[in-house]
């Protein structure tokens, strides 16, 4: 099975999987199989005024991530990811990078062909 990347609001499969794309924290790198996983950080990409987005799925390609679940993924960022061969999950945030993976294993997460936006707060 594919490696996985999530991004993530922490270091570890516990932490929160973070809204943001271009902008998380980090991402968790994971074998579906093992579930053994690595921490990248995104911290770079976070100060950057443009191209957050471009810098994360690069990031996220050299790590040789198959597949991405995040929140949200802008439309330059989604058309990097496709370019570079990544598969996308979208709306997992909420979860913990753990439950997003084990979702995404058990097939309750599709995969996407288009970028989505950020929903509303309520």
């Amino acid at each position: 099975m594919a490696k996985i990347a999530v991004t993530s609001e922490g270091p570890n499969l516990d932490a929160r999987v973070d809204s943001r794309f271009g902008r998380a924290a980090g991402f968790i790198l994971v074998d579906p199989q093992t579930m053994h996983f690595e921490y990248v950080d995104n911290g770079a990409s976070q100060v950057m005024a443009q191209g957050a987005g471009i810098q994360a799925a690069e990031s996220v390609s050299r790590a040789g991530a198959d597949v991405l679940l995040t929140g949200f993924v802008g439309p330059k960022a989604f058309q990097a990811l496709a370019a570079a061969g990544i598969d996308v999950g979208q709306e997992v945030d909420g979860l913990t990078v753990r439950e997003a993976v084990r979702r995404f294993i058990n097939g309750a997460i599709p995969l996407t062909h288009a970028p989505n936006h950020r929903r509303a707060q309520q």
